[in-house]
């Protein structure tokens, strides 16, 4: 299994280098691992403090992880964070955080590349966010004697670490000093195959979320496109979710007004948003706090400013669903909105549980959209019935960033 492990990350290897002039991403990567030990070693050769080092797959692991490190910042002053990126849509938004002392792409999984990443920047702490488990990074800091956590992790059956052949899986979990779980399904499914170095903390997105709540943003332009009226936010769309949508923004435009923030907003994907709204659609860069109310549809054009669209919201739409995955419900949730998605969410833990408090409301078509939000939309009460269970959800799931910080705090004494 071992040798099967190591062919796939010289196939990754290989596969990126050859797709790098053609792919974005994939150039990306190859740019940011550029003479990336030399880099490293510039950075860190005056760091006289000791560093904690925290890695995330990508920006939705960050924001996972964000609250574990700034409560860390906050809790070891004297410390420095050493953050790493697996992927670009990660490093490339976040590489200017300024919660972190030093941020680099992870250089990837080898014996090599473990031994020197560690000789140069010898944590006294690793911190692995939800899907990272990396097999000569793991034993190259078990040999070391240098403590790793894995916080959110989340585990389902169907992974190579429950099947029969997945001893070498299996080891790999072992070498993490602790391993905390998201919720209690996953800590049974690494019972199953004896894995004892874990317990339940939850998912620290919950903390990041009220966090974000508790210091949103005024978007002056927002407000004024909105001007009192309802609004029916979208969040992360692609092009299958603005199809099921369109009846629905036909039927109750401009009694409600629609934000839509595509997942993707390059200026072909703007372009192929616009086309199928029509007339009555603007994009934000294109729009003036004095203009913006004639418009029945905003474009979000750019990126960062989720969060802070969902606290304008009256009801959510959170797309995905129809593809690869729904995106995250909770930056919408904490806000008490109505969520309405499509019906790819089962490896959310967090959508099935709003589901089952029907709070939120998945669908097959855009038939089913229109239903689900008339039936929201006309029922007096329900809204703010919806509103006050969701708000207590988040807040009862919250909590996770502390556990893990006390732990943290006796490994480090």
């Amino acid at each position: 299994m071992k040798l099967l492990y190591d062919i796939g990350l010289k196939a990754y290897r290989t596969a990126i280098a050859l797709v790098a002039p053609f792919n974005e991403k994939a150039r990306l990567m190859r740019q940011g691992r550029e003479r990336q030990f030399e880099r490293l070693q510039e950075a860190l050769q005056q760091n006289q403090a000791p560093l904690v080092w925290f890695h995330c797959a990508s920006l939705g692991e960050f924001e996972q992880g964000r609250p574990v490190i700034e409560a860390f910042r906050e809790a070891f002053p004297k410390y420095k964070v050493l953050l790493t990126f697996f992927s670009p849509s990660g490093y490339e938004v976040r590489k200017n955080y300024a919660g972190a002392d030093y941020i680099f792409y992870l250089p990837l999984d080898s014996a090599g590349n473990a031994r020197r990443f560690l000789e140069i920047t010898q944590p006294k702490l690793a911190v692995f966010v939800k899907y990272e488990f990396w097999h000569y990074y793991l034993q190259e800091l078990e040999l070391r004697s240098i403590p790793v956590l894995s916080i959110s992790a989340i585990f389902r059956p169907e992974q190579m670490f429950f099947k029969g052949y997945g001893y070498f899986y299996r080891n790999i979990l072992r070498r993490f000093t602790h391993i905390y779980t998201q919720n209690q399904s996953s800590l049974e499914l690494l019972q199953s195959i004896n894995i004892t170095n874990a317990s339940i903390a939850g998912d620290t997105r919950f903390d990041r979320v009220l966090q974000t709540a508790a210091s949103i943003k005024t978007i002056p332009l927002v407000e004024a496109f909105a001007a009192g009226q309802e609004v029916f936010m979208v969040g992360s769309s692609w092009p299958a979710d603005v199809e099921v949508l369109l009846p629905l923004i036909q039927k109750y435009k401009p009694s409600i007004k629609f934000i839509i923030a595509p997942h993707e907003v390059n200026e072909a994907s703007i372009n192929v948003v616009m086309q199928s709204l029509g007339e009555g659609a603007v994009r934000f860069s294109q729009t003036s706090e004095t203009d913006a109310a004639k418009y029945n549809v905003l474009v979000i054009d750019n990126i960062g400013m989720l969060s802070s669209l969902y606290s304008y919201g009256t009801y959510a739409y959170i797309g995905g669903a129809f593809g690869k995955g729904l995106h995250n419900t909770l930056e919408a949730a904490v806000f008490g909105l109505p969520l309405f998605f499509g019906p790819k969410y089962d490896k959310f833990q967090e959508a099935k549980d709003l589901v089952a408090l029907s709070c939120a409301f998945p669908v097959q078509s855009a038939e089913e959209l229109l239903q689900a939000f008339e039936r929201v939309h006309t029922t007096p009460g329900l809204r703010q019935s919806i509103t006050d269970k969701e708000k207590e959800y988040v807040q009862e799931q919250a909590g996770a960033t502390a556990k893990i910080m006390a732990d943290v705090t006796q490994l480090l004494k």
